[in-house]
């Protein structure tokens, strides 16, 4: 296990498995949760007008195209549109979001041979114009439940699945997600409102269970959120309309949700809280660390990698393993 720790020797994010496998006590949502962000969805998940291919990247027999759209915030952002080469057919879809860090390129690697994907970047995030570093974004409209980013994130989640069928409607038949950290909250955010989705992927998910997300200092931007509610406890309530535990209790489809043990960025107990929510059938890969460099990791990564093709892959995940510990 790392030893990771803040410069003054605290230690920070490290629990025992038996205490991550205990689910914690069941928060309570906002009364209008669920009408929240179904109201959401019918005003954000209108189509994306005008899509532009920017620039062509095909590469490897892979058509690859770099994309902009009209984002639910209402400027325009960029993404990559994936797919199969010339001659192969669709079968599969994919909406593959990403961490604070942004995107800079995407990973065909994590799209199957017979599968299309679209890579979507979130509004004001690194490669968008005016990319804003994870403790700015986390802040953008805090206070506002209309207003905050996670809305806008999370509606452009749906507006990338749209845009992906009109391109490529045979993946209509089996659309799936997959988001890591920021990618991974956000996930859990956008998957209750979308009946086109059948599975997902959530990778060290962020913004769970903000009781205790808020509780302990931490190194992502989560201690931007803590912090500014030092000097503003009344945009404290807000926060419960964007809590990735209390989305995933209305996830009613497959999901695989890789958790680490460790991790100083976003505290293991609320990564396992959104594993624990899911109302649907799930699966549990127990991760090292996360957000965290430590001997093994590269290992790791393609370990996670490969049990997140092979669970959406399966024919029936309830013949998979619902925990892996790596």
């Amino acid at each position: 296990m790392p030893d990771h720790r803040f410069p003054d020797g605290e230690e920070f994010t490290s629990y025992p498995l038996d205490e991550l496998l205990t689910p914690l006590p069941p928060l309570r949502p906002p009364d209008d949760f669920a009408e929240f962000w179904r109201e959401t969805y019918v005003e954000l998940t209108a189509p994306a007008g005008e899509v532009r291919i920017e620039r062509d990247c095909s590469a490897g027999g892979r058509s690859i195209e770099l994309i902009s759209f009209r984002s639910s915030s209402g400027g325009r952002v960029l993404g990559w549109l994936v797919g199969p080469g010339d001659r192969q057919p669709v079968r599969r879809g994919l909406v593959i979001s990403h961490g604070y860090g942004g995107r800079e390129l995407p990973d065909p690697l994590q799209v199957a041979d017979n599968a299309a994907a679209i890579f979507p970047v979130a509004p004001w995030l690194p490669i968008n114009a005016g990319g804003l570093p994870g403790s700015e974004h986390v802040l953008i409209g805090i206070g506002d439940r209309y207003r905050y980013a996670h809305r806008f994130s999370a509606a452009d989640i749906w507006r990338a699945a749209t845009i992906l069928l009109q391109r490529y409607p045979d993946a209509a038949a089996c659309l799936d997600y997959r988001g890591g950290s920021f990618g991974g909250g956000i996930g859990a955010l956008a998957l209750p409102w979308d009946d086109r989705f059948r599975r997902a992927t959530l990778h060290v998910p962020s913004f769970g269970y903000f009781p205790i997300r808020l509780s302990r200092r931490c190194t992502g931007s989560g201690e931007a959120v803590r912090q500014h509610l030092l000097g503003h406890p009344e945009h404290r309530p807000m926060l419960d309309y964007f809590d990735s535990t209390l989305a995933a209790a209305e996830i009613s489809i497959d999901v695989q949700v890789s958790a680490a043990r460790t991790d100083p960025a976003v505290d293991p107990r609320g990564q396992f809280a959104v594993y624990h929510a899911l109302a649907g059938t799930k699966r549990l890969v127990v991760c090292t660390a996360g957000h965290a460099e430590f001997p093994g990791e590269a290992e790791q990564n393609l370990a996670v990698e490969s049990a997140a093709r092979r669970f959406l892959a399966a024919d029936d995940v309830d013949e998979l393993p619902p925990i892996i510990e790596l």
